[in-house]
C-alpha cells in the first residue's frame, strides 16, 4: 500500500488485489449509502521502531452498531449486487465479495 501525505490530504494506494478490496471495505464502513459519513480516529500509539502497527478507530453515526463482515473469497468471475441500494459490482475470481449498507453484496442471477 502507497501512502501520500500532501498538507491535510492523505492518499491510500492499493498495489495488490486484496489491499483494494481491504480499503474499499474500510471505505464501506466510512461511508455509508444512507450519507453518514464515520471518521478515523488515531488509538495507541504507532512507532515503525518498535515495529507496532497503526491502529484507527471507527467513530461516528452508528459506529457502535457496525457489523462484523465476513470476506468470502469467490472462485469465478461473478456480478454481486446490493439489496439495498441496488449498486452492482463485478468480482473477479480470487476477490472477496464487497460489503455494502452494512453487509455482503448478494451474487446476481
Amino acid at each position: 500500500m502507497k501512502i501520500n501525505l500532501q498538507k491535510k490530504l492523505v492518499t491510500l494506494t492499493p498495489d495488490t488485489p486484496e489491499e483494494r478490496v481491504m480499503l474499499q471495505a474500510v471505505w464501506r464502513l466510512l461511508i455509508d449509502c444512507n450519507g453518514e459519513a464515520r471518521q478515523l480516529v488515531p488509538i495507541g500509539e504507532f512507532s515503525p521502531v518498535k515495529h507496532h502497527p497503526a491502529q484507527f478507530a471507527i467513530e461516528g453515526p452508528g459506529a457502535d452498531n457496525l457489523p462484523n463482515i465476513p470476506s468470502v473469497v469467490v472462485d469465478f468471475d461473478c456480478k454481486v449486487y446490493c439489496d439495498i441500494c441496488n449498486r452492482i459490482q463485478d468480482v473477479k475470481k480470487g476477490d472477496s465479495i464487497p460489503p455494502c449498507c452494512g453487509k455482503l453484496m448478494e451474487f446476481m442471477d
